[in-house]
């Protein structure tokens, strides 16, 4: 069995009994990040064997752990935050599983994408979750203009190196929309600025970014009181 388990994107209280259980349980533990991953162990009294699996090892590690599910042995996958496979490691292992019949098990638990969207005072009945957009301005603006028109709540992860210059070519491509971003959810200085782009952006200006964001922007359909707008 794969196991796909949530951990706590911040609070190390915010890991569900289940989820223990089952890094208690399991052969192996696959690990974006070794250490990361091995205080949190520390931390709940887990003993376990880990292996590292991350974006610059993904192909090699694959076929190890492949080898030790095919073996019948249970094998636990965990990000350094959050849930595995939200822009992070972890579909081309549940996708190797699958293609072998393997099967595949969610234990659910955090995700800083939820958590952003619920506080964020915006509609939450359809979203789109977008992960990080692209690196550069030019492909960015494109990347924001898919989804110009969408009805829907955007969500976007973003690092505290980017996030100005994201949020600058999102008003570019959105107009001063309503927003929130929000940053080390769940953690001692957890923050969540609301209002127009300009006026967050102009707040995060004045403070050095800190931390992974996650940005929450209002749909086309929607004004800044939150009601829909007449087609």
């Amino acid at each position: 069995m794969l196991y796909l388990v949530a951990t706590p994107i911040g609070n190390t209280s915010d890991i569900s009994l289940r989820a223990i259980d089952v890094l208690r349980s399991v052969h192996l533990i696959a690990a974006e990040d070794t250490r990361k991953t091995g205080l949190l162990l520390k931390h709940h009294g887990v003993a376990a064997r880990q292996t590292p699996f991350h974006e610059h090892n993904e192909a090699s590690a694959l076929r190890r752990i492949v080898r030790v599910l095919e073996d019948g042995q249970d094998v636990a996958l965990v990000t350094n935050a959050g849930t595995p496979g939200i822009s992070d490691p972890g579909y081309t292992l549940v996708r190797a599983a699958l293609e072998r019949q393997i099967p595949v098990a969610a234990i659910p638990g955090p995700s800083a994408f939820v958590g952003a969207l619920v506080l964020s005072g915006l509609p939450v009945h359809s979203f789109t979750f977008r992960g990080f957009p692209p690196r550069r301005s030019a492909a960015r603006r494109r990347f924001f203009a898919i989804d110009r028109d969408a009805p829907h709540t955007l969500i976007f992860y973003e690092s505290p190196h980017r996030i100005l210059a994201t949020m600058e070519d999102a008003q570019v491509v959105f107009g001063d929309r309503p927003c929130a971003l929000a940053n080390d959810l769940t953690k001692l200085f957890e923050r969540v600025e609301r209002g127009p782009l300009s006026e967050v952006r102009s707040a995060l200006a004045a403070v050095p970014p800190r931390g992974e964001y996650t940005l929450v922007i209002a749909g086309a359909e929607w004004d800044r009181t939150g009601e829909a707008r007449e087609r």
